[in-house]
């Protein structure tokens, strides 16, 4: 779109570009579509974008891909883009808030691209709800002012680094690949601005508490120019920490990498002992086809020998009917990384199933005396590793902490989102919580009526 067509098109829809805003529109067309090829976009990708405007960028995207979904906050805008696209039926326009637009509802449509001409006032909040892990971006191409990109991938020891420097180093690797002057957009910014690639950081960080480190970074950084020790907990023990992660005593916060943020967290985490998802040698009970305890062995050889065994699932949901979530860690043996009930565990030795349910809230959620209801039985079979399993449910009291050797991520999700989800694409989940979820829904068909999905 011309700047001509585009001023044509601001009055027909009656729209005076506002400062408040941030509306300043990309009228170099060269430009859009060098933007849009970043991507690489491919047939089976869902393309998120972020202020669409009057879809500048948005034309070179729609019949490139499977799905578009457009989050614009301007009414007029909106309904001018839905019009605009009425008759590509791989077009959705929201008419919302991009800081408060509910991400969840992506995870069913991966991989997601991200693309967007942000706008300055709410570019930070905007990254942080799309980007913050769990995310189901997989890229991005994003266009800001250029002090915030280099605010993002400033190193330590510059006046720019800060809490938005840590929060996309620790996850995403952020390079700017294009400057874009005033002229190219019409009403002219003041400043430049930056197209910033963001892809997931190929340098796997050591496993640590992810909101753990986030706090420590905000509470490091909240006066920035004292140090760190005074900052921090009066607790810490701080000559020994620094001591042993080789950090100066009087270390600033803006003196410590991404890495130096990881370690700290870690040494501090206090239910951080070891990196391993799970122990090999603790017993469980071995049971026969009648599921009657006939002994006990290893984790290992039973998991080795296919022997079968007992194990609990648990589905914790909020006051707003929200099942909670797992993403298992990258150290589990058994479905690394993939999406699991709130809690699950072996049956120990000796142990019954309601009593193992207890437990694993507790380990797992730090979740302590919450009344369980049993929702039913799955039989052992291949899709529950040879498990006998008993589903449970509870609500939720108080907050959920889980250790990050054990889960690497949590998140609430409706139970229409985990539907739409599971059946998009069940590679996600473990093959014992997809079995367990269909046992939910046949004791709660009512929990997804027509009502609840529209909620």
């Amino acid at each position: 779109m011309t700047a001509t067509e585009l001023k044509e098109t601001l009055t027909e829809v009656g729209i005076v570009p506002s400062k408040k805003l941030g509306q300043n529109f990309l009228i170099d067309q060269n430009t859009a579509e060098w933007i849009v090829s970043q991507l690489d976009l491919q047939p089976d990708d869902t393309v998120v974008e972020v202020g669409p405007g009057t879809g500048a960028l948005t034309e070179y995207v729609v019949g490139k891909v499977k799905r578009v979904i457009l989050v614009e906050f301007d009414r007029r805008l909106a309904l001018y883009l839905a019009n605009r696209f009425k008759d590509r039926t791989e077009v959705t326009v929201y008419h919302e808030d991009a800081v408060k637009f509910d991400v969840r509802q992506l995870f069913e449509h991966q991989p997601v691209k991200f693309l967007g001409n942000l706008p300055y006032s709410a570019g930070g909040a905007i990254l942080r709800n799309f980007l913050k892990g769990p995310s189901s971006v997989a890229q991005a191409v994003l266009m800001l002012q250029k002090e915030m990109v280099d605010r993002i991938q400033s190193p330590p020891k510059c006046k720019d680094y800060g809490v938005l420097s840590l929060r996309m180093q620790a996850e995403w690797d952020c390079e700017s690949i294009k400057v874009v002057p005033p002229s190219c957009f019409y009403p002219r910014p003041i400043i430049d601005s930056t197209v910033m690639s963001v892809k997931p950081r190929h340098e796997v960080l050591p496993i640590h508490d992810r909101r753990l480190f986030d706090e420590l970074v905000r509470r490091g950084f909240s006066q920035r120019r004292k140090q760190l020790r005074k900052n921090l907990s009066t607790e810490l023990n701080w000559e020994e920490i620094s001591q042993k992660l080789s950090l100066s005593v009087t270390a600033r916060a803006e003196e410590l990498s991404v890495t130096d943020w990881v370690a700290l967290t870690r040494e501090i985490d206090p239910s951080f002992d070891k990196e391993e998802g799970q122990g090999a040698g603790e017993m469980l009970a071995v049971v026969n086809e009648k599921d009657e305890v006939t002994g006990c062995e290893r984790r290992d050889v039973i998991h080795r020998d296919g022997l079968w065994h007992r194990a609990v699932h648990i589905l914790v949901l909020n006051k707003h009917g929200e099942v909670f979530l797992q993403k298992r860690s990258v150290l589990k043996d058994v479905c690394p990384g993939l999406w699991d009930s709130s809690a699950a565990g072996h049956v120990d030795a000796g142990e019954e199933y309601e009593a193992c349910a207890i437990r694993e809230l507790g380990e797992e959620l730090g979740l302590e005396d919450h009344r369980l209801k049993e929702v039913g039985t799955l039989p052992a079979g291949e899709n529950t590793g040879w498990e006998f399993v008993k589903l449970f449910a509870t609500i939720a009291e108080g907050a959920i902490k889980f250790p990050c050797v054990e889960i690497e991520y949590g998140q609430w999700f409706t139970m229409a989102q985990i539907e739409a989800w599971v059946e998009a694409r069940p590679e996600d989940f473990a093959p014992g919580f997809r079995s367990c979820w269909k046992v939910w829904k046949e004791q709660n068909p009512s929990r997804f009526s027509d009502d609840e999905r529209g909620d």
